[in-house]
């Protein structure tokens, strides 16, 4: 028996050898194709030269997931310490996988250890157990993990003990692979508060005193300066400020917040200083509470199971049934053969690595991938709903109509106005800087200047007084305002445009209308979605009027505006159960609960914490760029898929066929059962080779399968 045995191994090492050699040679296609399409004359094609050194590089970067755990840490730091962790443990097991290899070959040799080598091969194969226990939990009681199982057992109980132990080495990296693939977000709370400071200011018998964030309580006087997040729920006691507070609420344009003013944590003040009133703080917060309701929200990927996982899982109770049919028939060893039929288990457990594969390639180009599954979710997106504020708008505004009075000329008010705002860091400052830059304006050198932080700038030109604010601070120095900028200040609030007023010499000269930028990749994205056949949609917690426009300015047709945090995930799922399979992409916490409502998600780098958790997908570049990237690269995975799934119930039906007609035995059917992993193993990482032309060059990919 131990003879067998070793002459099996012998086997399966020739095969696997032969195959690691044919699959690394320099070819111009793919495996599938050479070994499918009929030998005729090619035509001259560029050598497409693969670094063989390089490509394992890649492969083994792919399989630790090297580069997507460095973007990931990029996105949350803490995770450094879990890595770390997980790579020790993962070096730990190595080496008890090789031990307990050597107990099992050492049992078969000397029949004295081979319960020593039972208990081994049992213990190699643990993982395959833990992943049978956890699709029972979900009522999926026939599983590849199942069949695995009781192969590895029939293997024991057949006495090959050395080939038992590699399928559970085999078997155990790949569970692990599947579940570092499956897993989200929601195995770790999610925390809204991520972005705010460990230490805050808090008033205190007129003293300022630094305290713990975890420590405010209601009623605490929270000092927060230009900057900085504001920590509480509450009301402003004192100062004045501009807050952007599209994060939580969707509104586009920075609000401007004084004495009885509500503010909310998690929200950003621009520039000013306040003192506020604490109504609510930690997990009383409105922020906070998003926070619960998501991480006790069911999420639509938790009872997701790969789709390689389920094609080949429909065919285990054939392939069991069948060779229990064959046991009584032809005997233990034709049953057992006919359990070494491939009917979609290569394609299946390959299906981890074709990911593997395209995670690493995106993380490359600085996409990172969390949830592994998506991949094979892209294909079925027909519609893709959009937040407004922060998706499809750049942080910095930009400057509109230039509104002029009492005989000021447009040029005139720009160029006092970008010298009163010159070296400021807030974002309606650079705006008012780029337009005089797009304008060709010269910008004078200031006489002198003097800022009521919050208020905003008095300055002195050319022998001008100029101020620079809000209309409340114009107020405030005694500058009349006329009654005809009502309407201007009525179409503004109605259509989500800040205001900026510049008065010369006690005199309103002129008024700004600060518009949010759209993104300039959004306009060809939203094209190219729409040859897809792609349904878009805008969501926005802002008013219907900058909504409205924003949609009609990119083509979209259908949008929903001034829409509460809980209800934008309520219309996603309203889309989900008319039948859309939906992907939705948002940036503030008032999306995560319609992220983790969609059945794809997509976030970008510099979104909230709360977003970057809830989404499977985050653009690490902080646009949209590469988002028709994802979909060419999931249409080529989807191809690979196919190939492998017929190369898989190909070999498999021929070895069915080979056990009742031409008597084969296991040692030919594992030779085909290898055989198939060869060609799938190729297919599954040939991305990677494909794609170190493309690297080189430094050009994006296009998705050519």
């Amino acid at each position: 028996m131990a003879e067998q045995g070793i002459k099996l191994m012998l086997i399966e090492a020739a095969l696997l050898s032969g195959g690691a050699w044919y699959l690394f040679k320099p070819r111009p296609t793919t495996l599938i194709t050479a070994l499918t399409t009929p030998s005729q004359p090619e035509k001259v094609k560029p050598k497409h030269s693969v670094n063989i050194k390089r490509l394992f590089k890649d492969i083994k970067s792919s399989l630790l997931s090297t580069e997507r755990q460095e973007l990931q840490m990029d996105i949350d730091p803490q995770l450094r310490n879990i890595h770390e962790a997980t790579r020790l443990a993962a070096k730990k097991r190595v080496r008890l996988s090789l031990y307990a290899t050597g107990i099992a070959i050492v049992g078969t040799v000397y029949p004295v250890f081979s319960i020593a080598g039972i208990l081994a091969v049992l213990y190699l194969t643990r993982h395959v157990f833990k992943l049978i226990l956890i699709d029972f939990k979900k009522g999926h009681y026939i599983s590849s993990y199942l069949a695995a199982a009781i192969l590895i057992l029939g293997m024991i109980a057949a006495g090959h003990l050395i080939l038992a132990a590699s399928m559970g080495v085999i078997g155990g990296f790949f569970a692990q692979i599947v579940n570092q693939l499956e897993e989200n977000s929601q195995n770790r709370l999610i925390n809204v508060f991520a972005g705010h400071p460990e230490k805050v200011w808090v008033l205190q018998d007129n003293v300022e005193l630094q305290i713990d964030f975890q420590n405010i309580k209601a009623g605490d006087l929270v000092i927060v300066n230009a900057g900085e997040v504001i920590p509480v729920d509450g009301a402003v006691e004192s100062g004045i400020g501009q807050v952007d507070q599209h994060i939580l609420t969707g509104e586009s344009q920075p609000v401007e917040k004084s004495l009885g003013d509500e503010v909310f944590a998690s929200t950003l003040l621009l520039s000013g200083r306040l003192c506020i009133q604490a109504k609510t703080a930690g997990n009383a917060t409105v922020a906070s509470k998003i926070g619960q309701i998501l991480n006790h929200t069911q999420n639509y990927k938790d009872t997701l199971v790969m789709r390689g996982r389920n094609i080949t899982d429909r065919f285990i109770a054939f392939r069991v049934g069948l060779s229990a049919i064959t046991l009584p028939i032809m005997g233990y060893n034709p049953a057992l053969a006919v359990m070494w039929s491939d009917l979609g288990s290569n394609a299946g457990t390959a299906s981890p690595l074709v990911i593997l594969s395209y995670l690493q390639i995106l993380a490359k180009q600085n996409i990172l991938v969390k949830d592994g599954r998506v991949f094979e979710l892209i294909k079925d997106v027909d519609t893709i709903v959009f937040d407004k504020t922060g998706t499809l708008t750049l942080e910095q505004p930009t400057i509109g109509s230039i509104h002029t009075f009492s005989g000021h000329q447009a040029d005139d008010v720009l160029r006092y106005a970008a010298a009163a705002e010159h070296r400021q860091p807030h974002p309606i400052a650079k705006a008012i800087l780029a337009k005089a830059e797009e304008e060709g304006v010269h910008i004078p050198e200031l006489d002198e200047a003097s800022y009521e932080v919050g208020y905003g700038i008095r300055v002195i030109i050319e022998g001008n007084l100029v101020r620079v604010g809000s209309a409340r601070f114009l107020d405030r120095e005694g500058i009349e305002l006329p009654a005809s900028i009502q309407s201007i200040q009525v179409q503004a609030e109605s259509e989500s445009h800040s205001l900026t007023y510049v008065s010369i010499n006690n005199q309103l000269a002129g008024i700004f209308e600060i518009h949010p930028t759209i993104r300039p990749e959004a306009h060809n994205m939203i094209k190219v979605l729409k040859k897809r056949g792609i349904k878009l949609y805008i969501i926005s917690g802002d008013h219907e009027a900058p909504t409205r426009h924003m949609a009609g300015e990119l083509g979209i047709d259908s949008y929903f505006a001034e829409i509460l945090p809980e209800k934008k995930a309520s219309l996603v799922q309203q889309l989900c159960d008319e039948g859309r399979f939906v992907c939705f992409i948002g940036d503030g916490i008032n999306d995560a609960i319609a992220l983790k409502t969609a059945q794809v998600s997509i976030s970008l780098k510099g979104a909230s914490s709360a977003a970057t958790d809830v989404a499977q997908v985050i653009f690490m570049d902080g646009t949209l760029n590469f988002l028709e990237e994802l979909f060419n690269i999931a249409d080529e995975f989807e191809k690979i898929m196919k190939k492998n799934l017929v190369t898989s119930f190909g070999l498999g039906a021929f070895n069915i066929g080979g056990v009742y007609l031409l008597h084969f035995g296991v040692a030919v059917s594992m030779g085909l059962f290898y055989l198939g992993i060869i060609v799938v193993l190729g297919n599954s990482l040939w991305p990677l080779v494909k794609h170190q032309e493309e690297d080189k060059s430094g050009q994006s990919y296009k998705g050519n399968a």
